[in-house]
């Protein structure tokens, strides 16, 4: 027979109190009520609570004051917020002060039940043994540098919330993976995890990609389709450079955020949605913000949680176990031991300013892996900048001047295939030192290369670049 699971309910309003409890009742809750926070308190310091639900104003006090008293004395409950309906600025207050969700008057029962099965799934999955993280995820996370311990430590708290997180940092430094780790470890673990690029859409079509469309909304339009935010339903919704969104669809993403439902285009009536919103950007969203190339309401909706992930120059300790992590990752897909760095080599890596971050080194050691003879790996099969050079400036190699980015090995006269070979050299090369221009941003690259976005895709997995 299963564990009975526990409810408290608070809140000054009787109707409140009795639809809250008949709804839970049916979901198979033992439901207490309190109608202020004297008997809050009372009940929480005598009994285990699964889920709480409380109420904004109460006779005796503020609701965000029991939200904070339960997040620090009684973690494992996950508490969610009673809102009036359109008053955001609290909802989002509440959710910095440590609330799980939060649900608007008048009570929507489809939402309301979404809420407790994510909370009930949050405390399954907290008493469960925890799954080992996939091999991808465990070679970019890994590290006992303070930089990564903290780090791992604000993904497991944000991971027990359903607030909006705003993960900055570097191009390269694994966003997308952090976005994913809080997924994984989260309520929504059993969900879709759906990412996508922002600046990769055409504006024309990102509110059909977004909000789906009905058949015959526009030309083209031969069949209904869903739209991203249907895609994560009951999931994860990660927004990556989500700096790139341009204002107008901006205002339709905060409200489909606020009001949890979308419109899709040529749709009479809105959908709802039940997914989490995680965004990640380079750039400095605040200054954006400030300078009006970002909305302001957006910004404070989107950035409740905010996760700097840090750069591999402020982790520079942590070098050695990830080079040695991924190289043995990339050894075994090609089916083959791992070769060793030597000393010399991991000193030149650590010498390394590493602007594309991990990125950068898992490119730099994949490049190595293939050019390196035997079973170790040296500083020359690294092709690193001397120090004080640029990246793509010629360095010294051997007794001759050898630039990687441009001065590819020599075409063999009269071998077969030597031309296309020698090509796919030279656009490797190109597009790689594009990307390390820009900082890994893609769009930027393309537009250096002078191709489009959609072409810069084709290369880079034709190359075996992604």
């Amino acid at each position: 027979m299963s564990e009975a699971r526990n409810a408290l309910i608070v809140d000054d309003e009787r109707d409140i109190r009795e639809l809250l409890t008949l709804t839970l009742g049916r979901m198979g809750l033992r439901v207490d009520t309190a109608a202020n926070l004297g008997d809050a308190r009372e009940l929480l310091s005598r009994n285990r609570y699964d889920l709480c639900f409380t109420d904004m104003r109460l006779p005796d006090g503020d609701g965000l004051d029991l939200v904070g008293e339960i997040a620090r004395n009684h973690p494992q409950t996950p508490v969610a917020m009673i809102t009036a309906f359109g008053n955001m600025e609290l909802a989002v207050e509440a959710l910095k002060k440590g609330a799980f969700d939060f649900v608007s008057k008048p009570v929507d029962i489809s939402v309301l039940r979404g809420l407790v099965r994510h909370a009930l799934e949050l405390n399954n999955a907290e008493r469960a043994p925890a799954p080992p993280p996939p091999p991808e995820l465990a070679s970019r996370l890994l590290g006992d540098s303070p930089a990564m311990a903290q780090l791992r430590d604000t993904i497991a708290r944000v991971a027990r919330s359903q607030a909006p997180v705003y993960i900055l940092g570097e191009s390269g430094v694994g966003k997308e993976l952090v976005a994913r780790t809080i997924h994984e470890q989260g309520a929504r673990a059993a969900g879709p995890f759906v990412p996508v690029n922002c600046g990769a859409i055409p504006a024309e079509l990102m509110e059909s990609e977004f909000f789906g469309h009905k058949k015959g909304s526009f030309t083209g339009a031969h069949a209904d389709k869903p739209g991203l935010f249907q895609a994560a339903n009951g999931g994860t919704l990660f927004l990556d450079e989500v700096a790139e969104l341009p204002l107008p669809m901006q205002v339709k993403l905060l409200r489909a955020i606020q009001e949890k439902s979308v419109r899709p285009v040529g749709a009479a009536a809105e959908v709802a949605v039940d997914v989490r919103i995680l965004s990640a950007t380079h750039k400095d969203l605040g200054e954006l913000a400030a300078d009006g190339r970002f909305r302001h309401d957006l910004y404070y909706r989107i950035n409740v949680i905010e996760l700097r992930v840090p750069p591999l120059r402020e982790r520079a300790a942590d070098l050695p176990g990830l080079t040695g992590a991924i190289l043995a990752r990339l050894s075994a897909q090609q089916g083959r031991a791992a070769p060793q760095p030597t000393a010399a080599a991991l000193d030149a890596l650590a010498a390394s300013p590493f602007p594309g971050n991990v990125r950068e080194l898992e490119n730099i050691l994949e490049r190595a892996l293939a050019m390196a003879a035997g079973d170790r790996i040296d500083a020359p099969d690294l092709y690193l900048p001397q120090p004080g050079a640029r990246r793509g400036d010629t360095t010294m190699r051997g007794d001759a001047t050898f630039n990687p980015a441009l001065d590819d090995p020599p075409i063999t006269p009269g071998a077969p295939g030597a031309l296309p070979g020698y090509i796919e050299q030279m656009e490797r090369a190109a597009i790689q030192k594009a990307l390390e221009a820009t900082r890994w941003n893609k769009t930027k690259a393309a537009e250096q290369l002078g191709i489009t976005f959609r072409a810069l895709r084709y290369k880079l997995k034709n190359l075996g670049m992604e």
